[in-house]
């Protein structure tokens, strides 16, 4: 064990809040106006520039993003909607939400991409969206999803304008974790349909709670339009936000349907305002970070690739796996790492091994990939308050864990 002196505690992934962000939250409070207000619509002007999108949607999170999505595009009770089976519940929650059935596909064999042959195969007259997953920032192969829907088309049946519109199964990327990621010279939030961000406090950029929504252009889409229907559906049905209401005499408004309530608001992106100035800088500093871990981890270990000559992950997560491991030597590999102060997690328990989805029906057997990839991965601390020193620390201890538990 090490001696006081050398021991660090060496937190998961905490926020990078800086004086800047804490200006911005201050003029925002002092300025009368901390709800839905010219502070989020600022933030959604950065995220669509960033994302080479005409608009952007801020909203209350990720997951609120996706199923007014879901609700836009008219899917339902009686619908399908294909998600990984390696993910967080929230790419398959919000299926439910709407009422339509999930239906989970397994990841190819040695990666946390989905299977695009069994992606086809499990598309039927009901299928209506796909929702692939960025898992740590690495933007999937939507080409060939693209493809797959594509090969689909004839089996589609549309019910509604957008539907209409798309003509085939819509594809909406749950990027939770890939904002500022980019792949053959496009940005995360212009590949898919429609693309989802988190800004939850522990993503890369954050707004202590919130997400945004943007969609590529395509032919019979107004932006404009499909920008109204998520105000709409973010605050009630309400043809006013609050600020259109102060302005004199304007205080009328109407409730064109009875919708949600799940808008951002200033004071929550103010905070985004001044993560986007700085973020480039946080990006660089990730992938400095995840070079550090690459050149230094030793032994059996699988290091998810984050870089390569046609794609840039926004390095939200250090996914590693360690082959040798069950899931029983993977947790204790954990434990001691906690001994040594190092916080260290797990991406993701497969959605078939939690309750939730076991009453729905789904049996982790039948998605024998997805729980390979789980056994043995593990999450190294990766974020941008860990110093070279840090950083060195927790590779240092990573293997000595690692010869300890399986150099014999």
């Amino acid at each position: 064990m090490e001696t006081t002196e050398d021991f660090r505690k060496i937190p998961f992934s905490p926020p990078d809040i800086t004086d800047e962000e804490i200006k911005e939250v201050v003029d925002s409070l002092k300025s009368g106006w901390i709800t839905t207000g010219p502070k989020t619509k600022e933030l959604e002007n950065a995220v669509a520039k960033r994302c080479n999108t005409g608009r952007a949607a801020c909203l209350a999170s990720s997951t609120a993003g996706m199923e007014m999505t879901l609700r836009i595009l008219g899917i339902g009770p009686g619908d399908e909607v294909i998600v990984p089976a390696y993910t967080y519940t929230a790419t398959a929650s919000v299926v439910c939400h709407v009422g339509a059935t999930p239906v989970m596909v397994d990841v190819e064999q040695g990666t946390y991409k989905m299977d695009k042959k069994q992606l086809a195969s499990l598309i039927n007259e009901k299928t209506k969206a796909i929702i692939p997953v960025d898992i740590a920032g690495v933007i999937e192969d939507y080409d060939e999803i693209l493809a797959v829907a594509e090969s689909k088309k004839d089996l589609f049946k549309p019910d509604g304008k957008y539907q209409e519109i798309y003509g085939r199964v819509v594809i909406m990327a749950d990027s939770a974790h890939g904002f500022g990621a980019g792949q053959r010279g496009k940005m995360s939030g212009e590949i898919a349909d429609f693309t989802s961000f988190s800004f939850h406090a522990v993503k890369n950029f954050t707004t202590a709670e919130g997400g945004a929504m943007t969609w590529r252009d395509h032919d019979g889409v107004d932006n404009d339009e499909m920008y109204n229907q998520y105000m709409l559906y973010s605050l009630h049905g309400q043809n006013k936000d609050a600020l259109a209401k102060t302005k004199l005499g304007s205080w009328e408004y109407d409730i064109v349907a009875p919708l949600y309530k799940c808008n951002m608001t200033d004071v929550q992106a103010a905070i985004g305002l001044a993560q986007s100035r700085r973020y480039d800088g946080l990006l660089a500093r990730r992938r400095e970070i995840i070079s550090m871990y690459k050149n230094g981890l030793k032994g059996d270990v699988e290091v998810l690739e984050h870089f390569g000559d046609d794609f840039t992950s926004s390095g939200h997560l250090m996914l590693i796996r360690i082959p040798q491991l069950d899931e029983q030597g993977r947790n204790e590999f954990i434990e001691h790492m906690a001994k040594h102060g190092i916080a260290c997690n797990v991406h993701y328990k497969p959605l078939p091994m939690l309750t939730a989805y076991k009453n729905l029906g789904f049996d982790i057997k039948d998605y024998p990939n997805a729980y390979d990839m789980y056994r043995c991965e593990i999450s190294l601390p990766l974020h941008t308050l860990l110093s070279d020193d840090d950083v060195n620390y927790v590779i240092d201890k990573f293997n000595e864990v690692y010869r300890e538990m399986l150099c014999h």
